[in-house]
């Protein structure tokens, strides 16, 4: 009974020591279910690359390490921007502890110019069928100078050396800005392992590839339909962040949005090119209207509150001051011109200022498309400033220096006769009117005289013929 005691007691011990380990088994090799999946953050860049981009992918940044997620999902649709906020955007990317995947989408979306870096910086970089990319040259180095890389024309027989000077310095100078384009771009794509031959093409020759181009080449990833494949795709790679290397786990992954807010918003309406320009006009109209007629109060504020948040586009734009003070010089020769009679050279000089200030008021060096003031919004503010300062200001001026008409102040300087006097003081006839009169001299009935002032009833009147001379 001992015995077979002992052996029941074993027996129970080795079968509470199995399920022991069977329980380790299961808790430390079963699915974890206490620690939550890591979140997607996800943000929309559509339209030119500014100042307002940059401030929502630094708030997407920001909230991915809130909440500790797996990716930053930069779905992307442009034509390229400013050079300043790509490179913004780009160190941001760079530095990022958290992974950012590129994907430009829908189907039917681009990412040129600066969109093409952004795709070469990202860590993962994913294209939507119906996509492409490139065409990453710098917009000053386009037509019509060119395109870069090609070969110079051949010199003819009898070419001097000086003459061929100038195009000479100007071909250093474009090389220099293709080189510094070209080795930025192939440095993202050594640092990321792709493409770096294609991404010297990109720039050199605006090359430009579809989806299934790019992903052949080895410019971007992989393709991907939507977010979700992205995501499912994406799921087990692994990628390097901030020095750091990481295995993503993506597939099936909450998604948190990062929309604009309305700062952002109004940024980016503020800083679009024509936008700016047109409050910068309505702010300086608005002050200038506010001193020709002190007292209006409505054009002086809409007009100050204009301009300072047209200066506030500037202080990010790409600003050219030689532009803006043709501009400004072009609102003056108006001005004086609307002060002289007539329509002469200071008027057309002014319009003709006028139009260059803004076609040179942005510099094309600031960003990596055509950043530029619209000829349709450029013609009609020109068209609209010369009729203003032309006619209707020199209208105003020139109504400004009529006499009184209506009021008190119409009797100031209107002849009239004396009906009868005794001393200083009398009765005159004006404008079929009686009133009474004073001078400060005698008068006589009969006498031409004029109105000087009026207090009241009473006018203050001198003669306009010799004293004592009397009228029929």
């Amino acid at each position: 009974m001992t015995s077979s005691g002992a052996g029941s007691a074993l027996s129970k011990a080795v079968r509470a020591a199995l399920h022991l380990f069977a329980a380790a088994l299961i808790l430390g090799f079963g699915p974890a279910h206490s620690a939550p999946a890591q979140p997607v953050v996800t943000l929309e860049i559509k339209g030119a690359i500014g100042v307002a981009t940059v401030m929502q992918m630094e708030a997407a940044l920001a909230r991915a390490r809130k909440e500790n997620a797996a990716l930053v999902v930069m779905s992307l649709d442009t034509p390229g921007g400013l050079v300043a906020s790509t490179r913004d955007i780009i160190q941001a990317m760079l530095a990022s502890p958290v992974p950012i995947a590129v994907y430009v989408s829908p189907s039917g979306a681009r990412a040129a110019s600066a969109g093409t870096y952004m795709a070469y910086a990202a860590h993962v970089s994913a294209m939507a069928p119906g996509t492409h990319l490139g065409a990453a040259t710098p917009v000053q180095m386009g037509p019509p100078g060119g395109v870069p890389g090609s070969p110079a024309p051949a010199k003819r027989d009898g070419d001097s050396s000086k003459r061929d000077a100038p195009a000479d310095s100007q071909g250093t100078m474009e090389r220099k800005v293709l080189n510094d384009a070209i080795a930025y771009l192939r440095s993202l794509a050594q640092l990321r392992g792709r493409n770096a031959a294609w991404a010297e093409k990109a720039v050199r020759d605006a090359a430009t590839l579809t989806a299934e181009e790019a992903v052949k080449l080895r410019v971007v990833d992989f393709m991907a339909a939507d977010l979700p494949e992205l995501l499912a795709r994406a799921d087990g790679r692994r990628v390097k962040a901030a020095g750091l290397e990481l295995k993503l786990a993506t597939k099936g992954a909450e998604t948190i949005a990062v929309e604009p807010d309305w700062r952002m918003r109004a940024l980016g309406v503020i800083t679009n090119p024509n936008i700016a320009f047109l409050l910068l006009l309505a702010g300086i109209y608005g002050i200038l209207f506010e001193f020709w007629s002190p007292g209006a109060v409505v054009p002086g504020v809409i007009g100050g509150i204009s301009l300072l948040l047209a200066l506030a586009a500037l202080a990010v734009l790409p600003v050219s001051f030689a532009g803006l003070a043709l501009l400004l010089l072009g609102i003056a020769l108006m001005t004086v011109e609307a002060l002289t009679p007539g329509i002469g050279a200071l008027g057309i000089g002014g319009i003709v200022a006028f139009v260059a200030g803004g076609v040179f008021l942005f510099d094309p060096a600031g960003a990596d498309i055509a950043y530029r003031v619209t000829w349709p919004v450029l013609a009609v503010t020109a068209g609209v400033s010369a009729a203003f300062f032309l006619f209707a200001l020199g209208y105003a001026l020139r109504a400004r220096r009529r006499g009184v008409v209506s009021g008190s102040e119409q009797m100031i300087g209107m002849a009239g006769r004396v009906v009868e006097w005794d001393g200083l003081t009398g009765s005159i006839r004006v404008h079929g009117e009686t009133w009474r009169a004073r001078a400060d001299i005698a008068l006589a009935p009969g006498d031409e005289i004029s109105v000087v002032s009026r207090n009241g009833l009473t006018l203050t009147v001198r003669p306009i013929t010799t004293t004592g001379e009397t009228h029929a």
